[in-house]
């Protein structure tokens, strides 16, 4: 266990499982306190039970602004201050771009853009008004860099977005000391993966295995991301070693958008 992270109060939104519940894991290792943040409670639950003393847990929509500040208000409470924002909750649609409805857009944009922006602008808030040098971590996609294998162009815009104010929202909140930057993963082993797959594979009408083995979906390191190498990362940009990283969109993909 490292303690670089001692001392420090974390928010991770859409925790409690996949990639969120191994980011907060992996802060809470290396020594923060962490607020675990999602829409299912049993499951934040979960996950904050795991980490024991150093964490809450509540139930955050993020598409709620209203539960969004809330979120920020319950951690200043709990632990009076907030070093550390992961974005890390978002949903999906398994549709391709003719079969996008109004309320399919809505529904990921609110989630995962307005969702992200909303909750960085109250973490700052907080975090300039405590003159705290605090880290902003949006989790966007490499769908968002334009990744041929993403089938959603609703999702890949809203990932977009992420990336694009992730940029300026660095720029505009480094002279207080606030770093944001954006983690990007490629195919990533959840359950969120797993029914993408299936999803495809119903409807070109062959079996998941054969879209496993596509060469869309093959990295030069020829295996998926695990939540642990997002987690990592995350943990790195928050971490003393990253200090002078800012603005930045970083890839943990095994090199599939570049293959």
């Amino acid at each position: 266990m490292s303690t670089q992270l001692k001392g420090k109060v974390a928010i991770v939104t859409g925790a409690g499982q996949g990639i969120g519940k191994s980011i907060a894991l992996d802060l809470a290792s290396n020594g923060a306190t962490v607020l675990v943040t999602d829409l299912d409670y049993k499951s934040a639950q979960q996950t904050s039970a795991l980490i024991s003393t150093n964490s809450e847990c509540m139930q955050v929509d993020v598409a709620n602004l209203d539960q969004v500040q809330k979120m920020i208000d319950t951690c200043l409470q709990k632990f009076s201050k907030l070093d550390i924002l992961i974005n890390n909750a978002g949903v999906t649609r398994f549709i391709d771009i003719m079969g996008v409805t109004v309320e399919d857009w809505d529904l990921i944009h609110s989630v995962n853009a307005k969702g992200t922006f909303f909750a960085m602008q109250f973490a700052a808030k907080q975090m300039i008004e405590a003159k705290i040098s605090g880290n902003i971590i949006n989790i966007a996609s490499i769908a968002g860099k334009g990744w041929h294998g993403s089938s959603n162009a609703a999702y890949a815009a809203s990932k977009g977005a992420i990336i694009a104010m992730t940029t300026l929202a660095a720029q505009q909140l480094g002279p207080y000391g606030i770093r944001v930057n954006a983690v990007c993963p490629g195919t990533t082993q959840t359950g969120l993966l797993d029914r993408i797959i299936d999803s495809i594979a119903e409807s070109q009408g062959v079996k998941s295995s054969e879209v496993r083995k596509s060469p869309s979906r093959t990295s030069p390191t020829g295996r998926d991301s695990t939540p642990e190498d997002i987690a990592s990362m995350v943990t790195f940009l928050v971490g003393p070693g990253a200090s002078n990283i800012t603005g930045q969109a970083i890839n943990v993909d095994g090199g599939l958008i570049s293959h």
